[in-house]
C-alpha cells in the first residue's frame, strides 16, 4: 500500500457511485493496520456542484472520478478493494484539496 493509491470500493452498497477510494495515507504509517482513504465518486453524484480545489477531477480506467474530500475516512486496511492504480502524479492536487480542508487555504 502506498500513498495515493487507488482501490477498488469494495463495498457493494456504494460502489455504483464511488467506485474508488484514495489512499491519501503516509507510507511512513504503512505498519498501522488502518488507512486515510478519501471516496472518488462519479461526477453526477455532485450534479455539476465541483468547488474545483476542493474536488479535483481525475480519469480512473478511462472513466472522469471526483475527490470526495469533506468525506475522508479511517478504514481497516482489510476492506479495501483491488489496487487500480497510482494518483502519485496528482499529489499537487490532492495535497491542495487536503489543505483547503484542514487549513482553508
Amino acid at each position: 500500500m502506498a500513498q495515493f493509491d487507488v482501490y477498488r470500493n469494495a463495498n457493494a452498497a456504494t460502489r455504483a457511485s464511488i467506485p474508488y477510494l484514495l489512499d491519501v495515507q503516509s507510507d511512513l504509517l504503512e505498519p498501522i493496520a488502518t488507512r486515510v482513504v478519501v471516496p472518488l465518486c462519479k461526477p453526477e453524484v455532485l450534479g455539476g456542484k465541483l468547488a474545483e480545489r476542493l474536488n479535483p477531477l481525475f480519469e480512473i480506467e478511462g472513466r472522469k472520478a471526483v475527490m470526495l474530500t469533506p468525506e475522508l475516512a479511517g478504514v481497516s486496511a482489510k476492506i479495501l478493494g483491488e489496487r487500480i492504480c497510482s494518483l502519485s502524479s496528482q499529489r499537487p492536487a490532492i495535497i491542495a484539496a487536503l489543505d483547503l480542508l484542514f487549513t482553508g487555504i
